[in-house]
């Protein structure tokens, strides 16, 4: 496992079972892979959490799976709370901060599982339509899973304080 740096700011930080659940909560973030010629690569992306890992779904193509092939080394960030105070000249934010190892999924029966969590999550109780659109577009994409290594989350400093009050 990669060695992490501490959060300086530790009396802002997250357990990690509020990272989790707050990953559990939003329903988008951006990933960030190392990109054409070093430059790194961010995009916004949905995603499913599930037991320590990230699952996104990709065309077969592109400029996100070049970068995975290449560097299997990412970050995921997510902001799931984004106040603007202006007349502090602040933010009250929450947002989680996940480090780890990327990769598409070879099988086609990881494939397809967790095609079908992310189906239920974004359209929940639709079992039908969600049969119909796997069976005829699933060859058409992939699977990546994303091993979470490191999590951090961080919050406000307004925002500890008015769980301390």
């Amino acid at each position: 496992m990669e060695q992490f740096r501490a959060m300086r700011r530790s009396r802002q930080q997250l357990s990690e079972q509020e990272c989790i659940g707050l990953l559990q909560r939003a329903t988008s973030g951006t990933l960030a892979l190392l990109g054409d010629n070093g430059y790194p690569y961010a995009v916004p992306i949905s995603y499913v959490y599930a037991d320590g890992r990230l699952y996104f779904h990709s065309a077969l193509s592109g400029h996100k799976v070049d970068a995975i092939r290449r560097c299997d080394k990412a970050s995921f960030c997510v902001i799931c709370q984004d106040d603007v105070h202006p007349e502090k000249y602040t933010t009250f934010f929450r947002s989680v901060i996940a480090f780890g190892k990327i990769h598409i999924i070879e099988d086609d029966a990881e494939k397809l599982k967790t095609a079908r969590m992310l189906g239920d999550r974004y359209n929940p109780g639709q079992e039908e339509a969600l049969r119909k659109e796997l069976a005829s577009g699933l060859s058409r994409m992939l699977m990546i899973c994303f091993d979470i290594e490191h999590l951090t989350g961080k919050e406000a400093i307004e925002l500890v304080r008015q769980r301390a009050e």
